[in-house]
């Protein structure tokens, strides 16, 4: 398969998954998702669904969320189904995405390395 197909692919069932997930999920844990990334497998069967949520504070509610959304992965799917021209709908597969926490931590440190390597008296360069 081609690989600009399947980013394609992957591009389209992200955003229908955050459409579903915003105005069709009744569980209110659903709430405040947000659907990063999506990766289809090269055969279309699996596609890795990667969330975030304000919502998931902690380890326990990003864990609560990712059941929450395994266990509606088949109506997620039969809803992508209907909204997709695809020859096979993927199974979903859900995991948190941590780079939206992880992110600043990681650009914190990055900076504070920086400056920790940087001469004494030399200017800050941004």
């Amino acid at each position: 398969m081609n690989a600009d197909r399947q980013e394609r692919v992957a591009d389209a069932i992200r955003a229908e998954l955050a459409a579903i997930v915003q105005r069709e999920m009744a569980d209110p844990r659903a709430k405040l998702v947000s659907v990063t990334d999506v990766v289809v497998s090269r055969d279309f069967a699996f596609a890795d669904v990667y969330v975030s949520s304000l919502a998931a504070s902690d380890t326990a509610a990003q864990g609560d969320l990712v059941r929450v959304l395994t266990g509606a992965a088949g109506f997620l799917r039969h809803r992508l189904a209907a909204r997709q021209a695809l020859p096979a709908t993927p199974r979903l597969r859900f995991h948190y995405d941590e780079l939206m926490e992880r992110g600043p931590r990681l650009e914190a440190l990055i900076e504070a390395t920086v400056h920790a390597q940087r001469p004494a008296g030399a200017p800050d360069v941004q």
